[in-house]
């Protein structure tokens, strides 16, 4: 079964499921997903029921697909994503992406806990996402193209939306808090960088680091969706701070700071 298939399959399967037509298709990552429980007039249904899908495993991400309206604004929101690391096919981890734009989704915004390489952030900023450096050692669009997806050789020098990122930033602004913006580089994981390898990201021009959103960001980006992304500095990267690295505060951090991270998203989202 081609990409395209498997992606329709399951957008088919969703629209039996609810009428709802989402606009913006939002991506909830570690810790973040406090946010789906806000959406009104929300159908709720798990990853392993959708054709194709495949299981979360990791603390902080609940794994289901919530439709409904955020301001106003049809929505559909994945709360929470299986990963790379995890041993999943490439194509398996943005599958879910490939099935929003099958739904109708023109806007997707994607959001992710990393590591702060820039020695101005700390821990709970939010940082815009302008650009990426994809060092996971593979590409979603690898492999026989179908055109039905997208063109063969997408252009990337606008991955994340500059109008998008500016509303961001702004409503950031607007909540009294520091908007920080800059380049994400993606690595597969599951283990943390080494001091070493951090001096090495910094000298490349990253200023924050994880183990997502690109290969998302890619495939929206070939179906034609505009994308916005940020990524909550949830610790120091390796070296920085001085202090051993765990998810544990990963989602420490990300549940600190949750309440403003709804706050934006409903501040965006119905002007996007």
């Amino acid at each position: 079964m081609t990409e395209y298939d498997r992606a329709d399959e399951a957008a088919q399967f969703i629209k039996k499921f609810s009428p709802l037509v989402p606009e913006v298709g939002i991506v909830l990552g570690s810790g973040l997903g406090d946010f789906a429980d806000t959406i009104t007039g929300a159908a709720r249904i798990h990853y392993v029921e959708i054709p194709h899908f495949r299981k979360v495993s990791v603390q902080g991400h609940a794994g289901q697909l919530v439709l409904g309206k955020c301001g106003g604004r049809p929505v559909a929101v994945l709360q929470g994503r299986y990963h790379f690391y995890e041993g999943h096919d490439i194509r398996d981890v943005v599958l879910p992406v490939r099935m929003l734009i099958r739904l109708g989704i023109k806007i997707l915004f994607l959001s992710n806990a990393a590591g702060g390489i820039n020695r101005e952030f700390s821990p709970g900023d939010l940082m815009v996402i302008h650009d990426h450096i994809n060092l996971m050692g593979v590409n979603p669009l690898r492999g026989e193209n179908d055109q039905r997806l997208g063109p063969r050789f997408p252009d990337m020098s606008r991955v994340y939306d500059p109008a998008l990122a500016t509303l961001i930033e702004t409503a950031i602004s607007g909540m009294g808090l520091t908007p920080r913006s800059g380049v994400y580089l993606a690595l597969s994981g599951p283990s943390y960088e080494t001091p070493a390898e951090i001096r090495m990201l910094a000298r490349l021009g990253a200023d924050a680091v994880g183990m997502s959103t690109v290969p998302e960001a890619i495939v929206a980006r070939h179906g034609g969706a505009k994308v916005a992304a940020v990524s909550c500095i949830t610790n120091l990267a390796a070296g920085i701070s001085g202090q051993p690295l765990s998810h544990a505060e990963v989602t420490a951090t990300a549940d600190r700071v949750k309440e403003s991270f709804i706050a934006l998203l409903k501040a965006v989202v119905p002007k996007m």
